[in-house]
């Protein structure tokens, strides 16, 4: 399909409504409709322009963002490092990791293998002194789970977050005291505990002496990267930087990438998807899923197929389309999860009767195909699978060295140097109040 168009089931996730939806839109004229020679219908990206999503496309920044580049060397710290995806993408947008810290054994395997100069320090969050790195690092990272709090005191503060991972964050981010720190985490954080959980987060940020940006959700699907996976995004500047930056979010591509493109030399990729091992389907499972068509589910299935293959699940309310997926080529994957061939979650190749292989897994989350993940196969589909995708990260970690060449360019030595005239009660002096002895001295230019 040409790159000013769209098909219509890519355009429902791209504008995140269904597909009924777009038909509804299709038969009351409200947008035009065009087929192909194959019969296939689509949209031309000018015939929708007045959609945000297809607006933000067609203005898109995102050639001339493929060009920032650090003024510096800004260094970073990662936690919750998984099997690499933010910490190379952040990587590839030029920070320099000077720590990742990851529990996982065979995670850390994967890091050491492909980046033998990381300093990776395998083990519990909860037994690393950070105070070393204190005022010595720009940038903290970390994708931590999404945990209730305790809400003992009622105050929804920072010791209300002890005992999870995010007050384990939150602790690195008090003994470095980073310029920015990143949080990554699933869209539900939104509205988790009845958004009691987001609060908490946000006070606790505050509380550090942190900004917040307007969290953000942003779609993998708009990033390069051919998944429908959604993440939310925490950014923070430290409080005496944050009145005189403005981060602005990545810009999106230009166009909706599909399985098509992961699989096959072209945009994405400039060859075609190497071998590599992958998990089978028993033979019972490999008859039913024979029947299932590209881009098809269980209602493709004969009905007493379907009741044998579901059981019980078949009676169930909600749609079910994880079951007997197969996915469709023109299409962007389904978010992955950590095995290929879960049955409420089955992520079925498109041509083939057999669940994506381990290097398919990968390219969907756009790893290159020279990162080998380490482990068992089941190790390597979890690390994949639980990955933020590389060109996601990328494009956030562009945003951020943006963000970084504008703090560098600040000309705020002199207010560091000011620091020691100032009387207590002026505020400049509550701007630094609180921060290290060393960090009084320059920290924008060099």
């Amino acid at each position: 399909m040409l790159s000013n168009t769209i098909s219509v089931n890519n355009f429902a996730y791209l504008v995140g409504v269904s597909r009924a939806t777009v038909d509804a839109w299709i038969n009351s004229g409200k947008y035009p409709i065009r087929t192909d020679g194959n019969g296939k219908r689509y949209f031309n990206l000018n015939d929708v322009r007045d959609v945000p999503e297809v607006a933000a496309m067609l203005s898109s920044n995102w050639d001339e963002e493929l060009k920032v580049k650090p003024s510096r060397t800004y260094t970073s710290v990662e936690l919750f490092a998984g099997g690499g995806g933010l910490a190379l993408g952040m990587e590839k947008a030029g920070f320099h990791h000077v720590l990742l810290n990851e529990l996982d054994h065979c995670a850390c395997e994967t890091l050491r293998h492909n980046r033998p100069d990381w300093n990776i320090v395998e083990g519990d969050i909860h037994e690393i002194d950070f105070t070393p790195f204190r005022n010595k690092v720009d940038f903290l990272s970390g994708g931590f789970p999404c945990q209730a709090f305790s809400y003992a005191g009622k105050r929804l503060g920072f010791e209300e977050t002890r005992g999870t991972l995010f007050f384990e964050l939150a602790r690195a981010v008090k003994e470095m005291r980073p310029k920015v720190f990143l949080g990554e985490n699933v869209r539900g954080l939104f509205e988790h505990d009845h958004g009691r959980t987001l609060k908490t987060i946000k006070n606790v940020i505050a509380e550090l002496g942190y900004t917040l940006v307007e969290p953000k959700i942003l779609r993998a699907i708009q990033y390069n990267v051919p998944q429908k996976r959604e993440r939310l995004i925490l950014v923070a500047v430290r409080n005496d930087i944050a009145p005189h930056v403005s981060f602005m979010w990545p810009s999106v591509c230009d166009g909706v990438r599909t399985l098509r493109d992961a699989f096959y030399k072209g945009v994405l990729y400039d060859c075609d998807v190497p071998a590599s091992e992958g998990q089978r389907y028993p033979e019972a499972k490999r008859k039913v899923m024979d029947l299932v068509p590209e881009g098809g589910d269980w209602r493709d299935l004969p009905e007493e197929v379907a009741k044998e293959y579901m059981k019980g699940s078949y009676f169930l309310g909600g749609g079910k389309t994880g079951m007997a997926r197969r996915l469709s080529l023109d299409e962007p994957s389904l978010t992955l999860t950590c095995a290929p061939a879960q049955k409420q979650t089955e992520r079925c190749h498109p041509l083939e009767t057999r669940p994506l292989t381990v290097r398919e897994y990968a390219r969907i989350q756009t790893f290159p195909d020279d990162w080998q993940f380490e482990g068992t196969i089941s190790d390597q589909y979890k690390q994949i699978g639980n990955a933020v995708p590389v060109n996601l990260a990328w494009a956030l970690g562009r945003s951020i060295i943006r963000l970084f060449n504008d703090i560098d360019s600040l000309n705020i030595v002199e207010w560091a140097n000011e620091y020691k005239t100032l009387k207590p009660n002026t505020k400049l002096h509550g701007i630094f109040e609180g921060m290290a002895c060393d960090e009084k001295i320059p920290y924008g230019k060099k």
